[in-house]
């Protein structure tokens, strides 16, 4: 009997549409140079599973009571607290983050607060030689951990060393890097990033060792390399920041171990990553006397309180079609938040370019900083500025109605502890303890604007 033909197939890099032939644009994404070839998985029978009978499963019901994971805390607050607790024994992570921000300053880091803590860990570099590796360790004064340390990209090789050594902690830097010699495909492919993710994520979980991945990232921000990847791995997180400011923030976008959106804030200096205990209060640090557009809006990451500054600019726009420039925040959601100013407020931006910014590099992703934005925009629109001892938050709806957000109760609290007295929010739907806050509960956006600026704005 004649074995089955094993072909190729061609997987977009991008969208991780398959097609039978290459193509210099995707037809599902429409990228263009984005398709690779892949070599075949198995050479196994292409039906079935070759006739071979498996073993049975052993079931359990709902109610079955399982002792939690153990955990071994690094000692960085920050780090625990993403991590929702501790590392988690024979779990694998994926860490991704723009070139150059950190990633691997954390990971070393990381690797000698563990090893300090009694665990064994091996550090492996696929992208820097290991006197490299010596020097940034030396930098960040960091020699005397007993961490181990080794500069290769075989993959075979790495597994079979990881088996000898038994580490309680693998650190891979990067997963692009690595190269399986099974697959016959170049490192940094579709192929070579998913077989090289699939063998050390199931490597850790037979061999009980927590296994760290460092991944890159693609020009939007995505970790580069098949989607699949972020689904076999136990936790992602992202390492995000502006190479303009010394704040670092890594967020938890899954963990099958804790929640998922946690954020750990730390500041970036010459010896490496320090923890921010209070976010709120450095990146309130350098906010001077507020100006028209300068709004405080209190926010909710993870399960920790933030509070940030947001920063609008008004003016004539010189050419046909206004600009809309956003820094940290949705530019659709920008686009949204105009378009209700226009239809229900009467406020116009015909004519005029506007940039919104979140200050100190910080990202809003919550609804819950529609307001803040509204009253910025009018703010600098109007050149009024608002109350210095004022916090925003609130969600607006496309009729104009405010409606309330969660864990205001924290966010009062956060905003109290700062020092600020006074908080205009929407109806809450719920009575709140007393937090030393003043509410000015306001019903829609267009009584927002007329109350805040006395009567609404009138220049055009």
């Amino acid at each position: 009997m004649a074995k089955p033909s094993l072909k190729s197939s061609f997987v977009c890099t991008n969208c991780g549409n398959v097609t039978s032939k290459w193509a210099g644009k995707c037809e599902a994404c429409g990228e263009w140079n984005t398709i690779a070839e892949e070599g075949p998985l198995s050479s196994g029978p292409s039906k079935g599973l070759g006739g071979k009978r498996g073993r049975t499963l052993e079931l359990t019901d709902l109610s079955t009571e399982e002792a939690p994971p153990p955990r071994t805390e690094a000692g960085v607050g920050e780090l625990d607290r993403v991590l929702g607790g501790g590392l988690v024994q024979a779990s694998a992570l994926l860490v991704g983050g723009d070139p150059g921000i950190g990633k691997s300053t954390l990971l070393l880091q990381a690797a000698a607060r563990f090893a300090r803590n009694g665990l064994k860990v091996i550090y492996v570099s696929g992208e820097e030689a290991a006197a490299q590796v010596r020097m940034r360790a030396q930098r960040l004064g960091l020699t005397d951990s007993p961490v181990m340390l080794a500069a290769e990209t075989n993959l075979r090789d790495i597994l079979t060393t990881l088996d000898q050594e038994k580490p309680d902690l693998a650190i891979i830097d990067s997963i692009q890097t690595m190269w399986a010699d099974h697959v016959e495909a170049a490192p940094g492919s579709v192929s070579q990033v998913r077989s090289a993710a699939h063998e050390l994520t199931s490597f850790a979980k037979r061999k009980g060792i927590a296994v760290i991945m460092v991944g890159h990232v693609t020009k939007e921000g995505q970790i580069a390399g098949p989607r699949v990847v972020e689904h076999m791995v136990d936790t992602v997180l992202y390492f995000e920041g502006e190479r303009g400011h010394q704040f670092r923030l890594l967020r938890a976008v899954k963990n099958r171990f804790g929640p998922a959106d946690e954020i750990g804030v730390f500041e970036m200096t010459g010896k490496g990553l320090i923890e921010v205990k209070n976010p709120s209060a450095l990146f309130l640090s350098e906010r001077g006397t507020p100006a028209a557009g300068s709004v405080v809006f209190a926010g909710i990451e993870g399960t920790r309180p933030v509070l940030c500054e947001i920063q609008a600019l008004v003016s004539p726009s010189p050419h046909s079609q206004p600009r809309r420039s956003v820094v940290g925040w949705d530019g659709s959601r920008l686009a949204m938040i105009l378009a209700v100013l226009e239809s229900r407020c009467g406020v116009p931006f015909q004519g005029l370019d506007v940039y919104l910014n979140v200050a100190g590099g910080m990202r809003i992703s919550e609804p819950g900083a529609d307001l803040a934005v509204a009253a910025a925009l009018v703010s600098a629109r109007e050149d009024t500025a608002l109350p210095p001892e004022a916090v925003i938050f609130g969600e607006i709806s496309l009729s104009g109605a405010l409606r309330p957000v969660s864990q205001a109760e924290n966010r009062l609290k956060e905003a109290q502890k700062l020092g600020f007295t006074t908080a205009i929010v929407p109806p809450l739907s719920k009575r709140i303890s007393d937090q030393g806050v003043a509410l000015r509960q306001m019903p829609d956006l267009a009584g927002f604007v007329e109350d805040v600026f006395g009567g609404g704005p009138v220049r055009q």
